[in-house]
């Protein structure tokens, strides 16, 4: 029998436990978890007697890694009645424009309003710009706002990045945030030309792979995307995940690994193990047995955010599923999501209980300041953002929660592509080894998801 042992129970470590149990089902899988439940990022409150997700709230439903493996459990998957956004700005409100790539338009039609008279023109002259020269990674904030002015940068990307990273534009790399678009660049002389040819290529991949690019963009689960951990380990041998239980070290032997873990230091061997920890922890653990991943994964910082949960009681409110909120507007929050409208099975649609269900995220990489108070304060600044923005008549809630996600999304700063090639190469050289996670490529659950899947196809593979 071969024992595989995998560091982390979030989504990523879930994931390649049930694809290693599923390939080889006669192996013993362990999954060592620091904390007291499953799920890492991936966390729900009971909102008003509804689970309520805190952490991803839906998957991307035109890459197929996430729903492929909700359709793997018999899990029903449920598309929102609306994705209409708007982005909040001093000036008004905003549709967000159709067709960008993480905020990055395609043409200058449908910006008016968006963006300034003068900014607009700007994103209309890139054409007469000299033809773009794209090579080493820049980041977004630097070559959009040098193609397409500060405007973009500021109204449109920022607050998609923050949303996603917990990030600034001029910070994050635009080969690993947007590798679609910088796949592009190279080929086309405009910022322009090579998003809409990323977003050509995207369709016909998603048509090629799923026979239509139709359908929704997004899914989520009845009881929340939160839900999806416990069913990954319910799908595993009873026993497989052990709560409570740190990894402390990782050590080569001549049969495979020693771990010594959980609080009394006990040795568990291994023939395979899959990292899935976070970046720091996870250079700790790699420092004996591949040292050549330590300074890399320590390059990967980390943001803290925070998430608040709020139910209302039922009042009239405007179309659409949220509002993003640049920080050009000074807020607290970095942006609303209308749950009760955008998923109808939580308040507004069949089957709801008529509550008004909204969340909204506060702090972004380098500003943790906003986070440091306490608990009751921080609830009340959001929830009174929340109830100005939205102009709710009965501002009192019903019920709140403040969940805080501490080093909670990891940075994809410039030359983090190199970053994770480099801890690849360290990890390659040992067989029965590998990473996996968040802090590699990508933060949405596909990503984790495809992180996790690949990881295991190669150590099966060596074994096999």
């Amino acid at each position: 029998m071969t024992r595989l042992v995998v560091v982390g129970a979030g989504i990523t470590g879930l994931t390649a436990a049930y694809d290693w149990h599923r390939a080889r089902p006669d192996d013993e899988v362990v999954v060592l978890e620091a904390g007291d439940r499953v799920g890492g990022k991936l966390g729900r409150v009971e909102l008003a007697g509804t689970w309520y997700d805190t952490g991803a709230e839906a998957v991307l439903a035109r890459v197929p890694h996430a729903v492929q493996l909700m359709t793997e459990l018999g899990l029903t998957q449920l598309a929102p009645g609306t994705t209409s956004a708007s982005v909040v700005l001093p000036s008004g409100r905003y549709p967000l424009p159709p067709g960008t790539l993480l905020g990055v338009p395609t043409s200058a039609d449908g910006l008016d309003g968006l963006l300034s008279p003068a900014g607009v023109a700007r994103v209309r002259a890139e054409g007469s710009l000299q033809p773009l020269q794209f090579g080493a990674d820049r980041s977004v904030g630097d070559l959009l706002r040098e193609r397409l002015g500060d405007e973009v940068v500021d109204r449109l990307v920022e607050p998609l990045l923050g949303g996603v990273y917990a990030g600034q534009a001029d910070r994050l790399s635009l080969t690993a945030t947007m590798p679609a678009l910088a796949a592009q660049l190279p080929h086309h002389g405009t910022v322009l030309a090579a998003a809409a040819a990323a977003r050509d290529a995207g369709a016909r991949s998603r048509e090629a792979a799923a026979g239509t690019p139709e359908g929704p963009v997004f899914v989520t689960l009845p009881e929340g995307v939160g839900s999806l951990p416990g069913a990954l380990a319910g799908a595993l041998p009873a026993g497989s995940v052990r709560l409570g239980t740190p990894a402390h070290t990782l050590t080569r032997t001549a049969a495979g690994f020693e771990l010594a873990v959980g609080p009394r230091h006990e040795v568990l061997e291994a023939n395979a193990v899959v990292v899935t920890a976070p970046a720091g922890k996870a250079a700790r653990l790699l420092a004996d047995v591949a040292p050549g991943a330590v300074d890399p994964l320590q390059g990967i910082p980390y943001a803290s955010m925070a998430v608040v949960a709020m139910a209302f009681r039922a009042q009239p409110l405007a179309a659409g599923s949220g509002l993003l909120v640049p920080p050009v507007t000074g807020r607290l929050v970095k942006g609303v999501t209308i749950s009760s409208q955008k998923w109808p099975h939580l308040g507004g649609g069949p089957g709801g209980d008529g509550l008004l269900r909204v969340r909204s995220s506060v702090g972004r990489y380098l500003e943790e300041h906003h986070l440091q108070r306490p608990d009751d304060e921080l609830t009340a600044a959001v929830v009174a953002e929340v109830v100005d923005l939205l102009g709710l008549t009965d501002p009192v809630p019903v019920e709140t929660h403040l969940v805080r996600w501490g080093g909670g999304l990891p940075q994809y700063l410039v030359g983090h592509v190199d970053r994770v090639a480099a801890v690849r190469t360290a990890v390659a050289a040992v067989p029965g080894l590998a990473v996996a996670g968040a802090a590699l490529d990508g933060v949405g659950v596909p990503a984790c998801i495809a992180s996790a899947r690949r990881a295991v196809a190669g150590l099966v593979a060596t074994l096999t």
